[in-house]
């Protein structure tokens, strides 16, 4: 079924996307109905945001954005937040779970961009190309074959075996090597890879490690200046992950002693705001050391991906209160149902909610054709199809409901 209208019309519904999202995030929208749309092409300050977002009820960022509790607290309309990326550690999602603000992202879109990427930089370097790409860019003829390997044969360690590290590990099997990976969550190997337990383990023996774990207490600077002294003489180390995960300074004397003959780095404790902007790094100017501007999964097909599969939940969770991806909603999936109006009713997650608001809407007479509830620890979302001839006063009820945190009429 189609649903031709909201109760909202959804040209008065007004998007602001930041960090130049992709344009078919933005056809996707406009197709939708959803044509009030201001686009940014950077990042914004937290005091710049308080003031972007007021009356603003759809919010698209990548990574670059910080959705703070006071941009939350401070963005009167919001009903959903678009993260175009593959995190939302960007977004205080304690604060928008609070407000009843749904926050969605694209956890598997740009999987094979980073995945290609990190091959790639394997290659380069184990035979130390970037080197020699300087040396030629300055004139200098630096044709030998000293200290420059083939990666079949040699040994890849992936600390985080999730969507990025099990593609990663399908490539690197490609290219003759042997795949060993470490992961808190015991899981299924791809091919022939095996699962150390051990960190220290797998950075013993791992010629290249590369890292794909997100940013949490039990990751942040995980790879410091002990656990570095565990990875082989040698090794490559790769971080295209989070920036807190490695310790730079550490990792920048490893490099310097030769402890490590090499390192890509994508991301970094520190990143400038907008394109252009200065950047330092102690990581600067040494040898073999790729450094990139977090662009781990800045293809064009992971930016289109990205931006139809965010698009796709925000439009469902706008049209139909679907919240199926949500980081902070519970997961709702209803089937739309011809001949009624849809309400959404979002309340703090305490007993009884659910039977007061059914006691009421019973001793109202309203008739309620279908309804399904789900909770996480701090709220409670209900979707409930109502008789049409008497949506306006269920509405009303459910909005004065005790616990309620928002009520929105979606059609």
């Amino acid at each position: 079924m189609t649903v031709k209208s909201t109760s909202y019309p959804r040209n008065k519904i007004k998007v602001l996307l930041l960090e130049n999202i992709s344009d078919a995030a933005i056809a996707e929208l406009r197709a939708a109905g959803y044509a009030d749309i201001r686009q940014i092409s950077g990042a914004l300050s937290e005091s710049e945001l308080i003031t972007a977002t007021r009356g603003v009820h759809l919010i698209g960022i990548r990574s670059k954005t910080q959705i703070t509790k006071r941009v939350v607290e401070a963005a009167d309309k919001l009903v959903a937040i678009g993260c175009f990326c593959i995190g939302v550690n960007q977004v205080d999602l304690q604060a928008a779970t609070q407000k009843g603000v749904a926050v969605f992202n694209a956890p598997y879109s740009n999987t094979r961009s980073v995945a290609e990427l990190i091959i790639g930089l394997c290659i380069m370097l184990i035979r130390k190309i970037s080197d020699k790409n300087t040396a030629a860019h300055q004139g200098i003829w630096l044709k030998e074959a000293k200290g420059s390997y083939e990666l079949r044969g040699k040994t890849i360690g992936i600390v985080g075996y999730g969507n990025i590290g099990s593609q990663v590990s399908n490539l690197a099997e490609a290219m003759g090597m042997k795949v060993n990976y470490f992961d808190i969550a015991t899981k299924l190997p791809h091919g022939n890879a095996k699962q150390i337990r051990d960190l220290r383990d797998l950075l013993r023996h791992s010629d290249i490690v590369t890292l794909h774990v997100p940013s949490d207490p039990s990751t942040r600077r995980m790879i410091n200046a002990e656990t570095l002294k565990s990875m082989k003489k040698g090794a490559i180390l790769i971080n295209y992950s989070r920036g807190d995960v490695v310790d730079i300074d550490a990792l920048k004397k490893a490099l310097a002693s030769g402890r490590l003959s090499g390192a890509a780095v994508d991301v970094f404790p520190d990143e400038p705001e907008r394109n252009g902007d200065a950047f330092s790094t102690p990581l600067q100017g040494l040898p073999n050391v790729i450094l990139t501007p977090h662009i781990g999964g800045s293809t064009e097909e992971a930016q289109a991906n990205i931006g139809l599969d965010v698009t796709a939940k925000l439009i469902k969770y706008l049209d139909f209160g679907t919240s199926e991806g949500s980081h902070t909603v519970p997961a709702v999936s209803l089937p739309p149902q011809a001949g009624t109006h849809r309400i959404l009713h979002i309340h703090r997650n305490v007993p009884g909610v659910l039977g007061h608001i059914n006691s009421r809407l019973s001793k109202g007479g309203f008739n309620i054709t279908s309804q399904y509830l789900k909770t996480n620890d701090e709220i409670g979302y209900v979707i409930l199809d109502v008789d049409h001839k008497i949506s306006k006063e269920a509405f009303a009820i459910l909005k004065d409901i005790k616990g309620t945190i928002r009520a929105r009429m979606v059609y």
